[in-house]
């Protein structure tokens, strides 16, 4: 019995190990797939028979089979087709979460004989998932003193997906104050930070919403939003600092518990309560990172709480937060860069063998800034140091020897953009995962001559009343150079011109040092209106540079000028002695005092008064043309011997007057020559009407040339002055004309509320014929007067004679009474 048993026992040992082999020997090659995670059930994911090279029959007869070496069932077959069908839901994120690859392992059983077929099935990622943020609503709270560029961390969106499929751009709603921009980390992923583009104003807009959305990379584009709301702070003006922005500890994966990790220093510029500072970490910090870590929220120590796994975290990035005690309450944040490693643990380091020299601005690429060599106290792979630079930094690193490296220029410099460049060099070493260190190196920048003085304005205009006191200032002009030092020290100096042919150096000076502008005497506007000064600003740099500037003075004028009397002349002395008949009836013309005055505008302005009379009721003066008439009819018992004191004042401030006495004899007998005019156009005769048309051949040729003058005149001036719309000559700018038969003088005043043109014919004490022509400026329209005719002939010929000569228009002449001087 016993030996039978052990017959039994041998041959089911044997039986085992035959089948035991026979299916060693069956395991043939892997067959793989590719479908797509999410198919619907009983898609079809493969030809599995005719991969496998069997019949549709063997299916049946060999007892196919499909079992999934992760337990669940996502795969059968169909045995009419041999086709391998999707059996189950396929989510490729359950199945292998983050993982750039999925792939399910399949084992084919068949029987008859029995064999073993592997079969791997690769879930590709499809986006089926949106990005999503951790926080929905998101609190900040922002000072209204924070500085523009400040830049605030924000959560970073999730997205289930991999590859093109998972985050790959951030984009946030338009506002005016804040832009999005992203950070990238040393991992090569890119976080969302919110920068402060403008101040901020609590009293304008004291809260701000914004939409953070997040972009996937798949086809179509799937985003996920989170709410951003902005509180503008008030009150607490100074956020805790850290001592960096950034920290960084590695620590081994088998690390103790309770193990101190790093301490957190912040401190903040505040006293009391505001300046008590409480650690914590962020408030999207997750899960997996506040099971592992905790912090003390007084000293900023992190210790280690729970198990490290570097198969599951080589790195942790944590969000610090620093909050003071003030109200409001102001934070800062950092990050926490928590490295687990393996085997290597020494970092690489920098090492200076040469201190940075000073570069010029103007220094050619390639100049060698510093000397310095990394190093790395691994070894293998873990001591392979590569160093880099920053993005966009005007230096790069030229290798030489043994880790040895160059720090030269590449591209040009400007100090006036960049007086000073702190370089930044990141070493990094090959071993896994990868340890790095940075150092700033600090490299300044010299200054070079290449940037002029500029003015605050190309050119200055300065108003200057006339007559003030020599060495005052003028103005001050001002110039700034962008060079430091020497070169950029300016001293100012006036180039020479000429001013009325004359060098404005004799007029005004400069100071070199601070650009006051003084003057040497005092202006006459009477003189010198208007002159031009070219003011020059030049460094002090080799060689110098320089800039010009116009100032642009203009003389104003003030009433120092009294009225001067013309007429009567100073050659007839103070006193004028006229006479007038008794019968003279009121309105009388006795005689006419003319003035004017070296000043302009309203101090020029001109009126007459009557200051004394032997009668005041027996004459009056015109307050602006000086015209002397009578007021009424001469009686018998008027004096014949009347005496009037004018009184010629300007408009100016200080009024500036003059007087001039004018005797009146009254006579009997002294015809008006008016009547006489009268008399004699009632008696014809041969020689009256020969003088009558000399006269009026006279009158016509002096009209006409006088209008011609006149009208060239007012063209030239209307030319000179046609901003100003006013025609304005005084009457010592314009020439005198004379006719050689008539000795005819034209004078053009318009100084006064009366504008006139006097054309005298003949000598001022004689009886000899003028007249001029009026302008109010208070009137559209402008009349010659004839004030004395040059004869006794018949005055209504000289009148439509004097008609006839001149064109219709807005011109109109007014007879006036005849006196005799």
């Amino acid at each position: 019995m016993t030996k039978r048993m052990g017959y039994r026992d041998w041959r089911w040992q044997a039986l085992w190990w035959h089948h035991f082999f026979l299916l060693w020997s069956t395991i043939h090659g892997q067959t793989r797939y590719s479908i797509p995670e999410e198919l619907k059930q009983g898609s079809v994911v493969g030809n599995l028979a005719k991969d496998l090279g069997l019949g549709l029959s063997e299916i049946f007869d060999r007892k196919l089979r499909v079992s999934s070496e992760a337990g669940e069932q996502y795969f059968s077959v169909d045995a009419g087709k041999g086709e391998l069908v999707v059996n189950d839901r396929i989510d490729r994120e359950a199945l292998c979460g983050q993982s750039a690859s999925c792939v399910l392992p399949l084992q084919v059983v068949l029987e008859n004989p029995l064999s073993l077929h592997r079969i791997e099935v690769e879930i590709k990622d499809i986006n089926d998932n949106s990005p999503s943020f951790h926080t929905k609503e998101l609190s900040l709270k922002i000072s209204e003193s924070a500085a523009v560029g400040t830049r605030f961390p924000l959560e970073s969106a999730e997205d289930s997906d991999v590859g093109s499929n998972s985050v790959k751009s951030y984009m946030l709603t338009k506002n005016d104050c804040f832009t999005l921009k992203m950070k990238e980390v040393e991992d090569g992923k890119t976080v969302p930070e919110l920068v402060l583009e403008k101040p901020l104003d609590r009293e304008k807009k004291a809260v701000q919403q914004l939409l953070l959305t997040a972009l996937d990379g798949g086809n179509p584009v799937m985003s996920g939003t989170s709410q951003i709301t902005i509180t503008v702070l008030d009150v607490n003006d100074n956020f805790p600092v850290f001592d960096k922005n950034t920290y960084k500890v590695s620590l081994a994966e088998n690390t103790a518990k309770d193990t101190f990790v790093i301490k957190i220093t912040a401190t903040d510029a505040d006293e009391g309560p505001n300046g008590e500072v409480e650690f914590s970490f962020g408030s999207r910090t997750p899960d997996s990172v506040l099971s592992v870590f905790e912090i003390n929220s007084f000293t900023g120590e992190i210790r280690l709480k729970g198990d490290l796994d570097y198969e599951r975290a080589s790195s942790y990035k944590i969000e610090i937060t620093a909050k003071d005690k003030g109200v409001p309450e102001m934070e800062s944040h950092c990050r926490l860069q928590i490295d687990v490693t393996d085997v290597n643990d020494n970092t690489p380091e920098i090492v200076l063998t040469s201190e940075p020299q000073p570069v010029r601005e103007d220094s050619p690429t390639g100049t060698v800034v510093a000397l310095l060599n990394a190093r790395d106290a691994d070894s293998g792979n873990n001591s392979k140091v590569t160093l880099r630079l920053p993005r966009g930094s005007p230096f790069t690193l030229k290798p030489s020897f043994s880790n040895n490296y160059a720090l030269v220029t590449s591209a040009a410099l400007d100090r006036e953009r960049f007086s000073e460049y702190s370089i930044e060099i990141t070493a990094t070493d090959s071993g896994s995962p990868p340890l790095s260190s940075k150092k700033v190196i600090p490299v300044s920048i010299t200054d070079v001559n290449d940037n002029p003085p500029i003015f605050t304005q190309p050119s200055y205009n300065v108003y200057l009343k006339e007559n003030g006191v020599p060495g005052s200032i003028l103005y001050s002009v001002s110039a700034s150079d962008l060079d430091f030092g020497e070169n950029a020290k300016i001293s100012y100096s006036i180039l020479d011109s000429k001013v009325q042919d004359v060098s404005v150096s004799s007029y005004v000076y400069i100071n070199s040092d601070n650009g006051s502008i003084y003057s040497m005497h005092s202006f006459d506007y009477e003189k010198l209106k208007v002159f031009q000064i070219q003011v020059q600003a030049k460094d002090q740099g080799s060689p110098s540079l320089s800039s010009n500037a116009t100032v642009h003075v203009f003389i104003l004028d003030q009433n120092d000028n009294a009225p001067a009397v013309i007429y009567p002349s100073s050659a007839m002395g103070s006193l004028s002695h006229q006479r007038m008949p008794r019968s003279a009836k009121a309105g009388h013309l006795v005689t006419k005092v003319t003035a004017v005055d070296a000043d302009s505008g309203h101090n020029a302005w001109i009126s007459y008064k009557v200051a004394e009379a032997t009668d005041a009721s027996l004459f009056t003066v015109n307050l602006y043309t000086g015209e002397v008439r009578t007021k009424r009819a001469v009686s018998e018992q008027d004096d014949s011997s009347q005496r009037l004191l004018i009184e010629i004042k300007d408009d100016g401030e200080p009024v500036q007057s003059a007087t001039v006495t004018v005797s009146i004899q009254l006579e009997d007998g002294l015809h008006e020559p008016i009547l006489d005019l009268r008399q004699k156009a009632a008696e014809p005769s041969k020689k009256t009407g020969r003088i009558t048309l000399y006269l009026i051949l006279s009158l016509a040729s002096v009209s006409v040339l006088s209008l011609v003058t006149f009208l060239i005149l007012a063209v030239k001036c209307m030319r000179n002055s046609r901003s100003s719309g006013t025609c304005c000559m005084r009457r010592s700018d314009c020439d005198d004309y004379k006719n050689p038969n008539r000795n005819l003088q034209i004078q053009l005043n318009t100084d006064g509320p009366i504008k006139y043109v006097e054309v005298l014919g003949g000598d001022m004490l004689s009886q000899s014929q003028s007249f001029r022509s009026c302008m109010s400026p208070m009137s559209e329209y402008s009349d010659f007067t004839l004030i004395k005719p040059s004869s006794t002939t018949d005055f209504k010929e000289v009148i439509s004679v004097l008609d006839a000569s001149l064109p219709d228009s807005t011109w109109t002449f007014e007879s006036q009474q005849v006196s005799r001087q």
